[in-house]
């Protein structure tokens, strides 16, 4: 993958040398000006950003749908278009944007992630917290911990059928963090 060089105030900056530097703090306009994200920036508009941890109660194993208190508090920053970012902060649980009109979806994923990384104390050394311990590790890294999803015009650019869930791996309830980032204009 070849990077572009872009000029930054008068000089070319190389972007792969500046990723590359382990201790480069840029300003947030200076990273968005080397990326060319500065459409509309020169108009006067103003880069915002958010961030926001929702704490989500999980009943147990499954798929939980929080597209709703997602879309509430990307409504409540009021920006037109961004990228909202989301991290699970978990290593047990994981997130996915999935089907929320047919119950079915969900519960072949989970039949799916079962057969795929069973709970069977013979398969796994590692049961600190019990037998269901390892194969939500497995589960979680076989899926994803962080999702990027556009904005545009103020809503969530999912489909008409997605809808973002948090995948649950441990039998019993827990309470999870989800961080939100919103950044945009």
């Amino acid at each position: 993958m070849q990077l572009a060089n872009r000029r930054f105030h008068g000089r070319v900056l190389s972007v792969g040398r500046l990723i590359g530097r382990r201790h480069s703090v840029l300003p947030l306009m200076s990273v968005l000006a080397i990326l060319g994200v500065t459409r509309g920036l020169s108009d006067g508009s103003i880069v915002h950003q958010a961030t926001h941890t929702l704490r989500v109660h999980s009943p147990g194993r499954g798929l939980h749908e929080i597209t709703q208190e997602v879309r509430g508090w990307v409504a409540a920053q009021n920006l037109r278009t961004g990228l909202l970012t989301l991290f699970c902060r978990h290593t047990s649980a994981s997130l996915l944007i999935q089907e929320n009109a047919a119950r079915e979806v969900r519960s072949d994923l989970e039949a799916f992630f079962e057969q795929l990384a069973p709970e069977d104390p013979s398969r796994y050394a590692h049961d600190d917290e019990g037998p269901d311990d390892m194969p939500a590790h497995l589960r979680t890294a076989l899926t994803q911990v962080q999702l990027s999803i556009p904005v545009t015009d103020g809503q969530l650019a999912l489909g008409t059928w997605q809808g973002i869930y948090l995948f649950e791996h441990r039998r019993r309830a827990h309470e999870r963090e989800i961080v939100l980032h919103l950044l945009g204009e």
